[in-house]
């Protein structure tokens, strides 16, 4: 039974579809990107999938509970990392996992012991006795990551656990975050606007937009769909007809003033390339990336600030376990 199955969700909020039939399996132990841009219903099925948001047609299990008919199964078999802080910053590392053990209605014992390990396992040992609100962002995110494993849950949801972070704490997580998956052998689903971070973490990636799904598959496979290389060249007037001609332009598409030109192989093709477009401005040369491929799917950059948000607002709801 995969870990996570989604038949036909759909949300509609008026005449809205926010979320338009999505249908989808998420494996035991797979580690699963949800990517799109703002208002592309990313967030909108995570609310769905974790019981916060009721879907107006359709069903999903997971952990092999319907998130309709099972709710309470569900919120005691997943965990959740907020995009937004949403420990208590008045008290100790140590208090907010007991607070979260005694809202799951762990017994004392293990829970003292399930402190000790998450503990170990984000290196906040030492810190746990210090208050929340004098930790560093990189301490509090990887707080939330040991609150969030506190109760040993089958599926973790990260909403972009990064964000914010700067680049040597978001490493950091990063390797936390691997770490935590190694250890815990659970099932993890991540939405990040950070592509560098889905096509290092996870196994399988879906790019939705307009509330549909129109990409799913490996990084490595969504990259092949462009080809190999991209040569982005900014010229007055490009030749794009004659560099059409030659034959070997996987795809060109005009971005800001510039023009992207991606081919399987930069080493033989940038001569002729640059020989049919005509007198340049500039010309960069880099393999494909995630990047790309989102750019190629939905036409537009991910944006830094979430459309859908409402999480950190409903998370008490959640750990206290009522609707």
């Amino acid at each position: 039974m995969p870990a996570i199955a989604l038949d036909r969700l759909r949300r509609e909020f008026g005449s809205l579809a926010a979320v338009e039939g999505l249908s989808l399996d998420i494996g035991e132990g797979e580690f699963f990107g949800l990517l799109g841009p703002n208002g592309a219903g990313k967030t909108t099925t995570l609310l769905m999938l974790t019981t916060l948001l009721r879907p107006t047609s359709g069903t999903a299990l997971v952990g092999g509970f319907d998130i309709v008919t099972q709710p309470l199964h569900v919120r005691r078999s997943i965990g959740i990392v907020f995009q937004d802080p949403s420990s208590d910053d008045t008290l100790t590392g140590y208090e907010n996992l007991k607070l979260h053990g005694m809202l799951y209605h762990m017994e004392p014992g293990l829970r003292e012991r399930r402190i000790s390990e998450v503990l170990e396992l984000v290196d906040l040992t030492d810190r746990k006795d210090g208050i929340v609100k004098h930790y560093s962002g990189g301490m509090r995110r990887r707080l939330e990551l040991a609150r969030g494993l506190m109760h040993r849950p089958r599926v973790l949801f990260l909403d972009e656990p990064t964000l914010g972070l700067d680049p040597q704490s978001r490493e950091h997580i990063w390797d936390y975050v691997e770490r935590l998956v190694e250890a815990e052998g659970i099932t993890v689903v991540l939405t990040t606007h950070y592509m560098e971070e889905a096509d290092r973490l996870c196994d399988r990636i879906a790019i939705v937009d307009h509330g549909r799904i129109v990409a799913l598959d490996t990084p490595a496979e969504l990259k092949t769909v462009l080809g190999g290389d991209v040569i982005t060249v900014r010229a007055a007037a490009p030749g794009l007809d004659a560099v059409r001609a030659l034959g070997i332009a996987e795809r060109i598409e005009r971005q800001d003033g510039a023009v992207a030109i991606t081919v399987r192989d930069a080493r033989t093709a940038l001569q002729p390339v640059l020989h049919a477009i005509g007198p340049v401005e500039s010309v960069e040369v880099r393999p494909a990336t995630l990047e790309d491929v989102f750019m190629h799917y939905t036409g537009r950059e991910m944006r830094d600030v979430s459309a859908e948000g409402g999480w950190a607002q409903r998370s008490m709801r959640l750990r206290s376990g009522t609707r």
